[in-house]
């Protein structure tokens, strides 16, 4: 094996351990309670609606970059990891390491933020 499929094999292990820890994150999320439904006052309804609305805000968080974790294991299967979307150039290996999801270069990154993403939050 060249040192090439060994760097791959060690993104793909770090990829799979991350995804691994997201699945036991995003389960553990879906699972807990936050109120014990007994009745409330006002106070205890907000509390109970901001630490829902925090709770969902978390999980969506970590299903965004679970997805982008498996996108990145789909292109290193398909050859084409560490290639960005936008302009089709390397993305550099010191982002890589950062951001071994990163699924775009930091210039075409830094352009993508200034124009205000709706809901791609691809690093």
């Amino acid at each position: 094996m060249n040192a090439k499929n060994n760097e791959m094999e060690a993104v793909r292990g770090k990829l799979l351990e991350r995804k691994s820890e997201l699945e036991a994150a995003i389960r553990r999320l879906s699972q807990e309670r936050v109120t014990d439904d007994q009745v409330q006052d006002p106070g205890d309804q907000a509390v109970s609606s901001t630490m829902e609305s925090l709770q969902v805000s978390l999980q969506d968080a970590e299903v965004g970059e679970y997805n982008r974790i498996i996108d990145a294991l789909a292109k290193i299967d398909a050859g084409t990891y560490g290639v960005c979307i936008d302009c089709g150039n390397a993305i550099s290996e010191k982002r890589l390491k950062s951001y071994p999801n990163a699924s775009r270069c930091v210039a075409c990154q830094e352009l993508f933020e200034e124009q205000g993403p709706e809901e791609d939050l691809s690093l």
